[in-house]
């Protein structure tokens, strides 16, 4: 087992403990203030919800996660490509904020995202790819898909519940496969973002009483994906695929079906198969549940991939492709 450079399990579990409380208490208040202001999501005829929301309460998970991140930065020594992650993050939430409030044109959020992964791609301690590439396609690479990430988390952030499930797996995942692979630099942040999503849960599981909104999916996503290309850059690439892989395949199926039939692909919709499970009949918490069970099978199979990484990666697939199948068969 890997030590965990400046710092102890103690310590991470303590860190880890006070971000999600506070977290958890930041929600409670941002959920107050929201409310007062009347600042919400109203249902239209795109939405998975019947009854106005609050949104923005990832403000409230960014207020545990984002201190949290910075300590774990700092006693670890504080590498490079974290601390530009974390200056990232804040650009993403300021700029999601206010697309939550008004309306933010895509190519402005797409530069904004552009600025934020690419001083942290550019330090992150290895090629993503393996080396098996010039530097510069590496690069390019880890770029394309960190923003892809980023975006994807927010178009699955679609019903109560599912994003606080998948983003605790992802976290507590890559916490355990950090200290098992040796590469312990990436656990403490994973647990808090493991912490902090639990907490949030606990505010947004069905019936919600709060969003995340485009301020908690779009920051969150990216520290997420910025702590798996990491993972890979260390060389630990199969549990970096296999962690996140409902959301990957879900998003990224839906995207092609819909380019597919000419639809505009940057247009809000419910088409994505978590989405057509609830028109179909199941609850939101059916199908966070259902998801939450395919992640656990998934964080097992991450862990086997550090000593068999491709017969775990096909076990991983079967994983996801019944998940996708049980969700999409219903009408």
């Amino acid at each position: 087992m890997g030590q965990l450079a400046l710092l102890s399990w103690p310590a991470v579990l303590l860190l880890a403990t006070a971000a999600g409380l506070v977290a958890w208490a930041a929600t409670g208040r941002v959920l107050a203030w929201l409310t007062r202001r009347a600042i919400l999501d109203r249902p239209n005829h795109r939405s998975s919800h019947t009854v106005p929301v609050p949104r923005g309460g990832g403000l409230g998970m960014l207020a545990g996660l984002l201190p949290a991140w910075a300590v774990a930065t700092a006693l670890d020594g504080g590498p490079a490509w974290r601390w530009a992650a974390l200056g990232g993050a804040v650009l993403l939430a300021l700029v999601s904020w206010r697309d939550d409030r008004g309306h933010v044109p895509a190519g402005l959020r797409l530069l904004a995202q552009a600025a934020a992964v690419l001083p942290a791609a550019a330090l992150l301690p290895g090629p993503v790819l393996q080396g098996m590439v010039p530097a510069w396609v590496d690069l390019a690479f880890a770029v394309l898909a960190w923003i892809w990430f980023a975006n994807l988390y927010n178009f699955m952030d679609g019903i109560d519940g599912i994003t606080g499930v998948e983003s605790a797996a992802i976290g507590g995942g890559i916490a355990l496969v950090a200290v098992l692979a040796g590469t312990a630099g990436e656990a403490a942040p994973g647990a808090a973002l493991a912490a902090t999503s639990l907490a949030f849960l606990a505010w947004n599981w069905q019936p919600a009483r709060v969003f995340l909104g485009d301020v908690g999916s779009v920051p969150v996503g990216y520290l997420a994906g910025g702590l798996l290309l990491a993972l890979a850059a260390r060389g630990v690439w199969a549990p970096a695929l296999i962690l996140p892989l409902y959301y990957l395949a879900d998003a990224t199926l839906t995207l092609l079906r819909r380019l597919a039939r000419g639809a505009a692909v940057w247009r809000p919709h419910r088409e994505h198969l978590y989405q057509r499970a609830v028109q179909g009949g199941l609850s939101h918490a059916a199908v966070a549940g259902r998801v939450a069970a395919a992640d656990a099978a998934l964080l097992g199979c991450a862990g086997w991939s550090l000593a068999a990484p491709l017969p775990a990666l096909a076990v991983a697939a079967v994983v996801v492709l019944l998940l996708l199948v049980e969700l999409g068969r219903r009408r």
